[in-house]
């Protein structure tokens, strides 16, 4: 069996899960509702405060939906319990993050401003200290939504390798490359 898929799943007090006869998942929780459809060969057992999810045969892509599908069960009932965050980094002179409401104002070193529109499902938040790097945080139950979302805005600006200048995530690491040599 898969390690992953075999896996229970604890559920948190607070945190309902109901499954539909179509097998789709509907978890509900403190921070929101999230809800996920599950393949028909499935099969999802809800009992004594566990969730686990079981496969009925050994083939290949049975394996393969097994370990998802218990990984994506799993992120939805830590995002309504927990919720998850992402921070981003601006690197770069004169880079400025504002917000207002969920619509983020960019300044990255362009002749314009760059207005994002986040989605409703989440919460955008902009930090900006004197000498540090201005800071943009994403807030919500939904970890793909956070992730995709993140990458976008990361995309209007990816951090660049000689001075490492653009949009990175907090505590990546970048890998830097040295600039051409004068030659004589």
């Amino acid at each position: 069996m898969s390690r992953i898929g075999k896996a229970p799943i604890a559920i948190p007090a607070g945190v309902e899960v109901k499954v539909s006869p179509s097998n789709e998942v509907s978890v509900k929780g403190p921070k929101g509702t999230l809800t996920q459809v599950i393949d028909a060969d499935m099969s999802i057992q809800v009992e004594n405060g566990t969730l686990s999810i079981s496969r009925p045969t050994e083939q290949k892509r049975h394996k393969a939906l097994h370990g998802l599908y218990r990984s994506l069960l799993n992120n939805m009932v830590i995002g309504v319990s927990q919720g998850y965050k992402k921070r981003q980094e601006l690197v770069g002179v004169g880079y400025k993050a504002t917000n207002e409401g969920n619509i983020l104002d960019l300044t990255l070193g362009y002749s314009h401003h760059i207005y994002f529109q986040v989605p409703a499902e989440l919460s955008v938040k902009t930090e900006q200290d004197k000498g540090k790097n201005p800071i943009i945080t994403l807030e919500g139950a939904d970890k793909q939504l956070i992730g995709q979302v993140a990458a976008k805005i990361r995309s209007l600006r990816a951090p660049e390798p000689y001075k490492g200048k653009g949009i990175k995530f907090e505590g990546e690491i970048l890998r830097r490359k040295a600039g051409k040599t004068a030659s004589k």
